[in-house]
């Protein structure tokens, strides 16, 4: 039963990854029509936007947290309950990364004479690099753990 439970908790939460990644599709889809507008800039459909998309990270990582709880109490797997932690975290810098790289291609457009606004971008899309090599190395150590049940 309780390796039964576990699993349907591991398949969910790998489909809730799954959900993050459309959405971020949707967010940086959005920016760029957003983007598109210039120079009048659309914010009230922008603004609709990135609030659905709060919204959507919002489940998401609601879950994601329910299931780390699941994990640690009442399945005795606190080691996949920190990797979860882990990536929660990283995933957090992630959402924080690109919405400061947004607003850096909303300056670059808006300014193309700005050579600190292309290095802003550069720097960002570097960190966000690094912010997805991290959450691939928490999901392999995920599936690792993961895979010891069967």
């Amino acid at each position: 039963m309780v390796s039964t439970d576990l699993k349907a908790l591991i398949q969910r939460f790998y489909q809730l990854q799954s959900e993050r990644l459309e959405t971020y599709q949707l967010f940086e889809e959005g920016h760029e029509a957003y983007l598109r507008t210039a120079p009048q800039y659309d914010f009230d459909h922008y603004k609709q936007l990135v609030h659905e998309i709060t919204q959507a990270f919002s489940g998401i990582s609601k879950e994601v947290l329910d299931i780390k709880e699941k994990f640690h109490q009442q399945l005795d797997r606190p080691d996949l309950s920190e990797h979860v932690e882990k990536l929660q975290c990283k995933e957090k810098q992630k959402l924080e990364l690109i919405a400061q790289l947004q607003l850096a291609r909303q300056n670059a457009q808006d300014h193309p004479e700005d050579d600190a606004c292309q290095e802003k971008i550069h720097h960002l899309k570097h960190e966000i690099i690094k912010i997805k090599e991290a959450l691939s190395d928490i999901m392999q150590d995920f599936k690792y753990d993961s895979e010891e049940i069967d």
